[in-house]
């Protein structure tokens, strides 16, 4: 849709050939881009399911009239009128469970009940901040939306949220805007959802949990800050059943997992962001795309070397598809993330091993063979043209020299590139030596890092004094 757009911008009639039930999708996306009805072609059932010659005779029988039509009919009017209801429009009157019912019948919650958003609440919400509500932090490229600070605080009051909580929330949007995130692929067939990382000294002050249960339902900063990035995604990026979001299974909503700061202070580990270049005095959220998880179970070993295997084991188990970030549909962008409870993080850290260390042993053990791994990127999907042996793509340059260190297709290679692609967290019980692997969905939601601002905005300030710049 974004090569059509980029040609229609340029005055180039276009057709967007696009697969059996992505309509809805292309129809959304073109919309935000302000070209409302592009000319669609539609392919027969889906292309990974049918031989070459199901294809070819579907293509020539159905789609090829739809490119003729779609080149030569009428083309599409840009900036169309927006029937969406504006900002301070009233939507909805009546009693609490009226106002969510209409809610639910529009879309516009996750199916929970929602506490309404009246003005009332909104600018209470913001009330102290200093931010101006109109202030736009980007524009959604799925939805064509703004960021407002009065969109994040609306589907805040929904979810829950507190005032306490704006800067955490102003952050995520600030990460939902950046191209690096890449939010427009949050709705992507395979289901990944995104996973929030908490970090810093306030974490504990703001109510959320990185003890017992740190992904569990029921406390209510980690739950309500989680479910306003599921409604903002639904409400103002365009996710929904009807628009963008085509996952076929999809994963729960994600509470945020906040790491044990005052642990990793005390054996003087870099946390999630330091290890994405931030200070362990910065409170900042990180944010990935997660395709599947899997959890490590009763750990036992009192030395690193007793439960490296276990771990390393895990890895690997969450890690199948996934791997075509290793090679296919890109390279070196697979980052999959170990969550490790404090007590096993005190196993490595009382033997002396600093994380690097950690980071460098996994990648030893995190491994499968060859054979395998070729079967993932290549016989196994359509991601990877030629079936690629991982010999010849060393030989080409494409992979490290770790993936060929022999032609024994039972050798074992490891599931990423290098060490510190093994990004390490540590949280949960401390009395439990439990672990959790999480495969990452490259850059179909990259790890994307922002520093969190407390100090109050003077955006109000300025917009009454005059021009601050």
């Amino acid at each position: 849709m974004r090569a059509s757009i980029a040609a229609e911008s340029a005055g180039i009639p276009s057709v967007s050939i696009i697969c059996d039930g992505f309509a809805g999708q292309a129809r959304a996306t073109a919309r935000g881009f302000g070209f409302d009805g592009l000319p669609l072609a539609v392919t027969v059932g889906h292309v990974d399911t049918q031989s070459p010659e199901e294809m070819t005779a579907n293509f020539v029988g159905s789609t090829v009239d739809q490119i003729i039509e779609g080149l030569i009919g009428d083309r599409p009017v840009s900036n169309p009128s927006n029937p969406e209801p504006a900002a301070l429009e009233i939507v909805a009157t009546g009693t609490i469970d009226q106002v969510n019912e209409h809610f639910l019948e529009m879309g516009w919650s996750d199916g929970n009940s929602i506490i309404p958003p009246t003005i009332d609440r909104v600018e209470r919400f913001l009330e102290g901040s200093g931010h101006d509500p109109w202030k736009t932090l980007g524009i959604a490229p799925s939805s064509g939306r703004d960021f407002t600070i009065w969109s994040i605080a609306v589907n805040a009051v929904m979810a829950g949220c507190r005032p306490e909580h704006l800067p955490i929330l102003i952050a995520l949007a600030e990460i939902l805007a950046d191209p690096t995130y890449g939010s427009e692929h949050s709705g992507n067939t395979t289901g990944a959802d995104a996973l929030i990382i908490l970090d810093g000294p306030n974490s504990k002050a703001l109510g959320f949990n990185s003890g017992p249960g740190a992904q569990r339902e029921g406390t209510h900063a980690n739950t309500s800050v989680g479910r306003w990035l599921r409604l903002y995604l639904r409400n103002v990026l365009g996710f929904t059943a009807d628009e963008h979001d085509k996952a076929t299974f999809g994963n729960p909503a994600r509470p945020v997992l906040a790491e044990d700061h005052q642990y990793l202070r005390e054996i003087t580990w870099p946390s999630i962001a330091e290890q994405l270049g931030f200070h362990w005095s910065d409170d900042v959220v990180t944010m990935a795309r997660m395709n599947s998880g899997a959890l490590i179970g009763s750990v036992v070993g009192s030395t690193p070397e007793a439960i490296l295997p276990y771990l390393g084991n895990g890895l690997a188990r969450v890690s199948a598809w996934d791997l075509t970030h290793v090679h296919g549909l890109g390279t070196d962008q697979y980052q999959p993330l170990l969550v490790l409870s404090p007590i096993l993080a005190r196993t490595f850290a009382k033997a002396g091993w600093r994380l690097p260390d950690v980071q460098e042993a996994l990648f030893g053990h995190a491994r499968i063979t060859a054979q395998a791994f070729e079967r993932f990127i290549g016989d196994w999907t359509n991601l990877s043209a030629g079936r690629p042996k991982l010999t010849d793509l060393v030989a080409d340059g494409a992979l490290p020299p770790v993936f060929a260190e022999s032609s024994d297709p039972d050798r074992l290679v490891p599931i990423v590139t290098r060490p510190e692609r093994l990004l390490i967290a540590v949280a949960g019980d401390p009395n439990r030596a439990n672990a959790y692997a999480f495969s990452n969905d490259g850059p179909h939601g990259w790890w994307t890092a922002k520093r969190i601002d407390h100090t109050p905005a003077s955006d109000l300030v300025c917009n009454i004094g005059g021009d601050c710049g």
